[in-house]
C-alpha cells in the first residue's frame, strides 16, 4: 500500500514537472512566433497549434499534480460543519470516489477517442497537420492517473486526523478514534 502510494505521488509529481516544462515551452514558442512575425516579417504556420495543444496539454497532465497538493478549487462548507475524525473521513471516501468514478468514465472516453486517433491516422485540418493522437493522449493519460491519485488519497485519508487537507500538512489520526 505505501509502495502504491509513494509510486502515484512519484507520478503525480512527475505530470506536474512535466506540466511546467508544457507551459515554459509554449512562454518560448509564443516569444519565438512574435520574433518571426514582427521582427523578420516571416511567416508562422505551426506555433499557434502547437500552443494550444501544449496549453491543453499542461492543463489535463497536471491535474494529478494538482490534486496532489489540493490545489482543485473545492467549497469547503460541509466539512467545516462536520467534526474531525470519523465524520469528515467518510464524507471524504464518499467525495473520492464519486470523483474517481467520474475521472474514470472520461479516462475511458478518452482512450476511446485516442484509440481512433491513432487507428485513423487523423490528423488537423491546419497547414501543420499534427497528428491528433498526440493531443488527445494528454485526455486518457492526465484522467487516468488522476484516478490513481484519487485511489492514493483515499489510502492515505485512512490513518490521518484531516484527509481534506494536503498529505504534507496531514497529522496522524487519534487512538482509540472510531
Amino acid at each position: 500500500m505505501l509502495l502504491y502510494v509513494r509510486t502515484v505521488h512519484a507520478l503525480s509529481r512527475l505530470c506536474g514537472l512535466a506540466a511546467a516544462t508544457m507551459i515554459v515551452a509554449s512562454v518560448l514558442i509564443v516569444c519565438q512566433l512574435v520574433f518571426m512575425r514582427y521582427v523578420l516579417n516571416a511567416s508562422t504556420v505551426w506555433q499557434t497549434e502547437v500552443v494550444v495543444y501544449l496549453m491543453i496539454g499542461a492543463t489535463l497532465v497536471g491535474m494529478p499534480y494538482v490534486q496532489l497538493i489540493r490545489g482543485h478549487i473545492n467549497v469547503d462548507l460541509l466539512p467545516l460543519y462536520l467534526r474531525t475524525g470519523a465524520p469528515r473521513r467518510r464524507l471524504f471516501v464518499a467525495c473520492v470516489v464519486l470523483q474517481a468514478a467520474a475521472c474514470g468514465l472520461i479516462a475511458w472516453f478518452a482512450g476511446h477517442l485516442w484509440f481512433e486517433a491513432v487507428s485513423g491516422g487523423w490528423r488537423s485540418e491546419s497547414v501543420f497537420g499534427t497528428p491528433l493522437w498526440i493531443p488527445y493522449l494528454a485526455m486518457p493519460l492526465g484522467f487516468g492517473l488522476l484516478v490513481l491519485q484519487y485511489f492514493a488519497d483515499l489510502l492515505t485519508a485512512i490513518g490521518c486526523d484531516d484527509p481534506f487537507v494536503a498529505p504534507d500538512k496531514r497529522t496522524p489520526a487519534a487512538q482509540g478514534e472510531n
